[in-house]
């Protein structure tokens, strides 16, 4: 049994530059909009099902949430996290 990425059986895969520019305007949006609201205000019109697609791929992947409201929340800071851990701060846990 492999893992589950994917809520829903996914039909069409996000390409590269749409996961790039969906992850941008979740960056720039700072939690401000619900998933549908962030959806249409993407640069680029993207299927509904990409969409969710990709998000479920960000959420899994430790770069988004989604809070109980619905809005789409950035949390992945990997330079943070290096001076936390240079600080003795995170706790990693064995292999």
């Amino acid at each position: 049994m492999g893992l589950q990425i994917f809520k829903k059986e996914v039909l069409r895969f996000p390409r590269l530059d749409t996961v790039l520019m969906i992850e941008e305007a979740i960056r720039k949006a700072k939690g401000d909009y619900s998933v549908r609201q962030l959806w249409q205000k993407l640069p680029k019109k993207v299927m509904w099902q990409t969409y969710l697609a990709t998000l479920d791929y960000l959420e899994y992947s430790g770069k988004i949430m989604i809070d109980p409201e619905n809005h789409v929340i950035w949390v992945w800071a990997p330079k943070e996290i290096e001076k936390l851990k240079s600080k003795g701060l995170v706790y990693e846990k064995a292999p």
